[in-house]
């Protein structure tokens, strides 16, 4: 049973997790797993991936749906990487309920720290607004999407985080565009993973609906806030970067501790 207390914090965490979504197109499922198990108290860290996984995907799919009325989701290129990523999705899920959770959440801190100074070096230069999938950026974006994919369902996380750089490095697209882009992949990861964790019995089905609720809410409001910066496209580089490095850390001193 779900307690009254668990319910509150599950939506709050959930809130959090898809304003981090709907701003960054990365970023919610590296903070949902920290948050169900350090916050809402879920004591099994697979359980927490699996269940996560589940809300992550339904945040990611709300906030798509908004991303998609403002034109800046390229969806042929979305779709080849989201396509190829799903197959890595599952294999990774099966190898990373295999793995300690603890040890999974150390080593995804880490990777995320690496992926942060990556993007602070990256600076959104603009980009070409005007890009479409090709025979040149095709087979690039299908190996990233591999690799996404397997890093995404070992993690049990949506991806974002590294979706996005991965679209830019793909395609050059402006940053703002693969935020709305990432949330394609970020859906189909995150889909993936969590029919994986549900089939071994490791979503709570509770829990999830009260994150999903949650997480509507705060996705509404964060992507609201990145249109308002869509102009600002340094400042929302940073906030991305940010969110990672500040998480990362956190994970980290946590597994220490």
């Amino acid at each position: 049973m779900m307690s009254l207390t668990q319910g509150l914090l599950g939506a709050a965490s959930g809130s959090l997790v898809g304003f981090s979504l709907g701003l960054v197109g990365g970023g919610g499922s590296i903070l949902a797993v920290p948050l169900m198990v350090y916050l809402v108290g879920v004591p099994n860290a697979h359980v927490a991936i699996g269940t996560s996984s589940l809300a992550v995907a339904a945040s990611a799919a709300f906030n798509l749906m908004i991303h998609a009325r403002t034109g800046m989701v390229k969806w042929g290129c979305a779709a080849v990487l989201a396509a190829a990523g799903v197959a890595g999705a599952a294999l990774g899920s099966v190898v990373g309920k295999m793995v300690d959770g603890q040890r999974l959440l150390m080593m995804f801190a880490m990777l995320m720290l690496v992926v942060a100074f990556l993007m602070r070096r990256r600076r959104d230069h603009g980009g070409d607004k005007s890009v479409q999938l090709s025979q040149a950026n095709a087979p690039v974006l299908a190996g990233l999407g591999l690799v996404t994919g397997i890093l995404s369902g070992f993690f049990g996380i949506g991806g974002g985080f590294l979706i996005v750089p991965a679209l830019v490095f793909a395609t050059d697209m402006p940053l703002v565009y693969a935020v709305s882009s990432s949330l394609v992949a970020v859906l189909a990861f995150g889909l993936t993973t969590a029919a994986s964790y549900a089939v071994s019995g490791l979503v709570n089905w509770p829990l999830t609906a009260v994150f999903i609720g949650g997480g509507l809410a705060g996705g509404y409001l964060g992507v609201k806030s990145v249109h308002l910066l869509a102009d600002r496209r340094a400042l929302l580089n940073d906030i991305f970067v940010g969110v990672i490095t500040v998480v990362a850390i956190y994970m980290l001193a946590r597994s220490v501790m």
